[in-house]
């Protein structure tokens, strides 16, 4: 991989959940290409085992299933073993679910037929998506922050601009990611005596397997909703995995943001500053 500057974390122990998924699969390629030892996180293991074998000796990959503690105990138990103590985490497990999403973007009083609204969103698929988000990052934490306390580490979260404005047609999504930015300045406070920083990438519109069918139909032709993104979006494009990079690196190097925690990054192409007018 082509990484746009180079920092050494010879000396980092990286654990990242989610990291079957494209976006955690590139930043462990990342992180290792750097010299970290890199632990790739998922409860499909086959995702992550291929990226791993990808990166070579410095990563293993791991099954967890980032909602059952003693799941995420024992894959801690697995790195500390093959790598030791571990004193990097990405939280970047996370997703939607579409039981927690409507099929329209606004409520009109003429609503009727079959159309999912606001009303017949799935309790449990809301709660789904909250667990999936903020409560695996919670557990997540919990357990590996713990060989951090004595020697200081390093906490990344992957948030969203829906933290930032809420999107149409997912609630649950959008209301989790703004719990994971605020969760994020909570650790940040909570640790810093401990001299862990943690801090947060909130990327905007990349095309993923995840949100592919959202943004372009089957014949490849773009959505309706992907003209309204890049509309709203200044730079006029989808972001690509790469334009992720230099900020993943730039907050893992201590020098370089040592005196940064608590801060959500936004990587977006100008969309949370664009007042669309």
């Amino acid at each position: 991989m082509k990484l746009p500057f180079k920092i050494d974390l010879t000396d980092k122990v990286v654990a990242i959940t989610g990291a079957g998924g494209i976006i955690c699969g590139e930043f462990a390629k990342a992180l290792a290409e750097c010299g970290a030892k890199v632990a790739l996180l998922d409860i499909n293991y086959d995702a992550a085992k291929k990226i791993a074998d990808e990166i070579g000796e410095n990563a293993i990959a791991v099954r967890c299933n980032c909602l059952d503690k003693a799941s995420i105990e024992e894959a801690k138990n697995t790195v500390n073993e093959s790598f030791g103590a571990v004193n990097f985490l990405v939280n970047g497990a996370g997703g939607n679910n579409p039981k927690a999403t409507t099929d329209i973007e606004n409520m009109t009083p003429d609503i009727e037929g079959e159309v999912k609204t606001f009303f017949d969103i799935d309790e449990q698929g809301f709660k789904f998506v909250f667990d999936l988000n903020i409560t695996s990052a919670f557990l997540v934490t919990q357990v590996f922050a713990k060989d951090m306390v004595k020697t200081g580490g390093n906490i990344i979260n992957v948030s969203s601009m829906n933290a930032f404005r809420p999107l149409t047609k997912i609630p649950a999504y959008s209301a989790a990611k703004a719990g994971i930015s605020n969760f994020t300045e909570w650790l940040a406070v909570h640790f810093a005596p401990c001299n862990i920083r943690c801090n947060a990438i909130a990327p905007g519109f990349f095309a993923t397997n995840q949100n592919r069918a959202l943004l372009f139909n089957e014949d490849g032709t773009p959505t309706a909703r992907t003209g309204k993104i890049l509309r709203g979006t200044p730079m006029n494009r989808f972001g690509e995995i790469s334009d992720l990079i230099g900020t993943l690196l730039w907050l893992a190097c201590d020098e370089a943001s040592g005196f940064v925690t608590g801060s959500v990054i936004a990587v977006d192409g100008g969309f949370a500053a664009y007042s669309g007018v």
